[in-house]
């Protein structure tokens, strides 16, 4: 797919099934991270990936973090937070790991981060995998930032599920760009 097709056909897909990417497409998704726009060459990103029992350990921390915030939560929504990173046969963590810099300041830095991953959603859509970009509450809990190892400093920005669509995608609506551009 060329790049401008994947740029314009881009769509989160919320149903994944096995498989899960393999290595090479994996490998091609960090190479297109690696080349989003970086002030300074900070690369201040960094990324985990999770699957298998990885998965379920991420679904306990979930619960965790959960337990903290409201103690009596009801055992069948303490099932569905746990069985929430089960959506996806695979999980990228995508995290913003900020440098110290004299000249780029932690906002760009964290824009940056962004950006890798969508360049990375984008070479997951350019080869036909699926993949949502998902956050919520627990990509901010202590629990679950300190239970995946982050820093003080560092942050997720992003849950990237990927697998295989489970069924069509939705249907691609053409947006009317010309609403958010003006002249100066």
């Amino acid at each position: 797919m060329d790049a401008l097709t994947a740029l314009h056909s881009r769509v989160s897909v919320s149903r994944l099934k096995e498989p899960a990417p393999d290595q090479e497409a994996v490998d091609n998704m960090f190479r297109a991270a690696m080349r989003a726009p970086d002030h300074g060459l900070l690369r201040p990103w960094r990324f985990l990936i999770l699957r298998g029992a990885a998965l379920e350990r991420l679904g306990e921390l979930f619960v965790q973090a959960t337990l903290l915030d409201e103690p009596g939560l009801a055992p069948a929504k303490l099932d569905k937070l746990r069985g929430k990173p089960l959506r996806a046969p695979m999980i990228i963590v995508g995290i913003c790991s900020p440098r110290d810099h004299p000249k780029v300041p932690v906002f760009e830095q964290q824009l940056a981060a962004g950006a890798a991953i969508d360049n990375l959603l984008i070479a997951a859509h350019a080869q036909d995998i699926g993949a949502i970009w998902r956050t919520g509450p627990m990509a901010t809990h202590d629990t679950v930032t300190s239970g995946l190892g982050l820093s003080a400093e560092e942050s997720i920005l992003g849950f990237i599920y990927l697998g295989t669509p489970d069924g069509p995608r939705r249907p691609l609506k053409q947006e009317d760009f010309t609403p958010y551009i003006q002249d100066w």
